[in-house]
């Protein structure tokens, strides 16, 4: 196909895209780029070939895009994240380009099935939770609305870990998901940025420029992965640092015989993109999580303002062209690296600068929780980055004059607004300065948006009221309805036609077909078939046998106390204790089903881990209770791991303490796929029971005015404890060994945290609530015509939790940014 480089022609083999072009397709690579006669050829090999011939049919169409990107100089929207949790690429490729059927036929024909082949590719080990998950349909919504969007962050090589069982604990391997390649990222050994640490500062002019010398400097390589949308020619770009160092090996120390000391500074510098979220109980993790943040600001920067100007010869326009979004605070440093630049580097005067930077970063908040709004102590800060705090001890000092000035001289105010933490051990408020820069900073639910402006950044909205705004978040349709739940989506497809992919609003049409009984029925077989391939795989890795009959009730997400597995938990029990008390008792089988990973250095988390297995132990293995109750905890929670635990949910546990979560995902995606919510009025829970209806969720629990307010009146769970038999009851089980046989004493402390230590999370005042609400999850459930009914009133009712409606929010009200305009694509004569 000609393609004109503006020196000559330039010719190249456009790949086309039928059954027949797919099976020349894959052959040429199986042997050219696999190296791999088919005789010898393995599955991981074939699913290596057919990988390739995917990304082939992307290559052209970002390319494209880009090149229309440059042409029409359009705003670039440069979304920085510590996490993109993107899971597998294969299926989802397919499915943008819309080529599933056609590969799987062009490989049944070589006698590979492709059901298999993807499931062998591995999860790509770029993130943990939520946070990254949302990064990562925000990237997919962004490419298909033709937002022109670029990713940066990290390229882990180990990712967060590998969750092991053993003994009922939490084990942290290395993920090794690079062991086999990454077949859809293209290695950029010419993008390379200098990031440095450390050295000392001089020739300083106030509120100029400086010279930072005798640093200690880290190579930050480039890794580009083609982010597709769906139905469209557009695609985007998901740039990836690697940590490489300066030197390969101190060649005398070598030659010396001193083989560590050789390679020992090459590995230091390396381990900058080795995991994410190294522990950061001790100070070297700390300082580590520091280099690694600033890390991949420095490189996504400098990369950044090359690009620009590439295009440009001054710095007038820069704000109109860039537009950073902060993903939560771990890229804040991007804010005094881009001053440094443009001070140090591309010599701005201090105002100019500034300037800049107000209309370039915006913020997303992603917690209510003082204690996880990041801070970095002002002396660690000093040693890694000098030239950044002094930046922000300037920024700072400008900030409280303006304050002063126009209030007073509030020192009260002053102190409360300060990007310095004066109390105890100095401390940069992060967030603080992410509020300060950014010309919109934003919530992700409506309650959240609220309670934001009211708690945590009060003292902000004042000085700037219309800073603040609410951005309620959404999932991708294409990842969590379309690849995760196939039975559903052929039968969405059938009723409703293929558009409800890139217009969620659609699913609205289902409300009426709620009251068909054939439609019921054919959702009904459609939950069931999820519920039986989550049985198969529970059976083939776990060797237990699930009842696909019984209610399969799921809490998913990351192990942490405000998400409150462990009330979940105590209704387990609960329920177990009233079976064996009432064994003739018309029960409604349940499957509690748990997953998620807790932070390595996170001890109770890791407790609550040990426990539900504990339970599980005791629960599956008496015979009192079996057909009745089973309990289930998945190991190394993942995307491909969600995308079958969440089709086959009945019941989604949305459970935390009114007033903590800001807004959740993994409500959305199991509303979507037909699931009942029982939860507590917080975060998006909210908006949800307003889209679905109150009839159709089960909510329960504190009100967050109701969580303040017996917080200020004096929380006395001992009470709770002392009034409730069933909550006693189950309590005094876990804390006298009844799941610990052999070790009566290893959960005092669980014990302990709830009724005497304060019950931070107020599990105990809302568990009474809790357990009539699951009576009433259990009544419905003995109907299940009605309960059917209202599970697609759920689907209906999720047509505004779209990530492509939020992404469209964002590009208009916050980035200002139009969409590329694309050429259809010229297909081979």
């Amino acid at each position: 196909m000609p393609f004109r480089t503006g020196l000559k022609s330039f010719e190249y083999d456009h790949p086309d895209h039928g059954v027949a072009d797919f099976k020349r397709a894959v052959a040429n690579k199986l042997i050219y780029a696999v190296g791999k006669d088919p005789a010898a050829a393995k599955a991981e090999d074939w699913l290596h070939a057919a990988q390739l011939a995917i990304r082939d049919q992307l290559v052209e169409r970002w390319m494209a895009t880009t090149r229309a990107q440059y042409e029409q100089d359009v705003k670039r929207v440069y979304y920085l994240s510590m996490e993109f949790l993107i899971g597998r690429t294969f299926t989802n490729a397919m499915l943008a380009v819309e080529q599933y059927e056609n590969m799987r036929l062009a490989l049944a024909d070589f006698g590979v099935d492709l059901a298999k082949l993807g499931e062998l590719e591995p999860d790509a080990a770029l993130g943990n939770g939520g946070l990254g998950r949302l990064a990562a349909c925000f990237l997919d919504s962004m490419a298909t609305l033709a937002v022109p969007g670029f990713g940066y962050g990290i390229r882990y090589e180990y990712g967060m870990f590998r969750q092991q069982i053993q003994g009922g604990q939490q084990i942290e391997t290395p993920d090794y998901w690079l062991a086999h390649g990454y077949p859809w990222e293209f290695q950029r050994p010419e993008v390379v940025w200098r990031v440095r640490f450390g050295g000392h500062v001089e020739s300083r002019t106030d509120f100029g420029s400086a010279n930072w010398v005798d640093t200690h400097d880290v190579l930050a390589m480039a890794y580009d992965s083609i982010i597709p949308g769906y139905g469209t020619e557009a695609t985007n770009t998901l740039r990836l640092w690697s940590a490489r160092a300066t030197e390969e090996i101190d060649l005398s120390a070598f030659n010396r015989g001193s083989y560590r000391e050789a390679v020992e500074r090459k590995n230091l510098s390396e381990n900058v993109s080795r995991v994410l979220y190294p522990d950061d109980s001790t100070e070297s993790g700390r300082e580590l999580r520091l280099h690694q943040e600033y890390f991949f600001c420095s490189a996504s920067v400098q990369d950044m303002l090359h690009r620009y100007l590439r295009t440009h010869d001054n710095f007038d326009k820069v704000s109109e062209k860039i537009s950073i979004h902060l993903n939560d605070t771990h890229p804040v440093l991007a804010v005094p690296e881009m001053m440094r630049l443009m001070l140090d580097e591309h010599h701005l005067d201090w105002d100019t600068a500034w300037g800049h930077c107000q209309r370039i970063f915006s913020y997303t908040n992603h917690t209510l929780m003082h204690e996880a709004l990041e801070t970095w102590p002002v002396q660690m800060m000093g040693r890694v980055l000098p030239r950044h705090l002094q930046i922000i001890f300037d920024i700072n000092a400008k900030f409280m004059l303006t304050i002063a000035d126009e209030h007073k001289h509030d020192t009260e105010l002053m102190r409360r607004l300060s990007l310095i933490d004066e109390s105890g051990d100095r401390r940069v408020r992060m967030a603080y300065l992410a509020v300060l820069v950014s010309h919109s900073v934003n919530g992700v639910s409506a309650l959240h948006s609220d309670l934001m402006v009211q708690s945590i950044f009060a003292d902000f909205a004042k000085v700037f009221p219309n800073r603040f705004n609410n951005k309620t978040n959404g999932v991708t349709p294409r990842r969590w309805l379309a690849q995760a739940n196939p039975p559903l989506t052929a039968l969405l497809d059938q009723r409703l036609g293929r558009g409800w992919r890139r217009d969620l609003s659609q699913l609205e049409a289902l409300k009426p077909m709620a009251a068909q009984p054939a439609f019921a029925a054919a959702f009904g077989r459609a939950k069931r078939q999820n519920k039986q391939r989550l049985a198969a795989w529970v059976k083939q890795h776990m060797d237990l046998e699930l009842n696909v009959d019984a209610l399969f009730d799921v809490q998913v997400k990351r192990i942490h106390e405000y998400k409150r597995q462990l009330l979940n938990l105590l209704h387990v029990v609960a329920r177990y204790q009233d079976i064996l008390e009432h064994p003739d008792a018309d029960h409604v089988p349940r499957v509690v089903i748990f997953a998620g990973k807790a932070a390595s250095a996170y001890a109770m988390a890791k407790l609550v881990i040990r426990l539900i297995n504990d339970v599980a132990t005791v629960i599956n293995q008496d015979a009192r209770v079996a057909g009745k109750l089973q309990v289930v905890f998945m190991p190394n929670y993942s995307v491909s791991l969600a995308e079958i635990i969440i089709p086959a949910a009945d019941l989604s546990e949305q459970i935390s303490t009114a007033g903590t979560e800001a807004s959740g995902t993994g409500n959305m995606k199991l509303a979507l796929n037909g699931a009942l919510t029982i939860g507590t009025l917080d975060g998006a829970n909210v908006e949800m029971s307003q889209s679905v209806g109150l009839d159709n969720i089960f909510i329960f629990g504190q009100t967050t005015p109701e969580v303040e307010a017996l917080r200020q009146s004096g929380y006395q769970p001992r009470s709770f404890y002392n009034a409730n038999a069933r909550l006693k009851k189950a309590l005094d089980a876990i804390r006298d060994g009844a799941f610990s046989h052999g070790e009566p004493a290893r959960y005092q402390q669980i014990f302990a945290s709830l009724v005497e230590w304060g019950d931070k999370y107020m599990l105990l005042a809302d568990f009474a609530s809790y357990l009539q609400t699951q009576a009433r999850v259990d009544a419905l459930y003995r109907q299940p015509e009605e309960w059917i009914r209202k599970a697609i009133l759920n689907v209906a009712g999720m047509g505004p939790f779209s990530s492509d409606r939020t992404i469209a929010e964002y590009a208009d009200e916050i980035w200002h940014s139009k969409p590329v305009l694309l050429k259809p694509r010229q297909t081979a004569p």
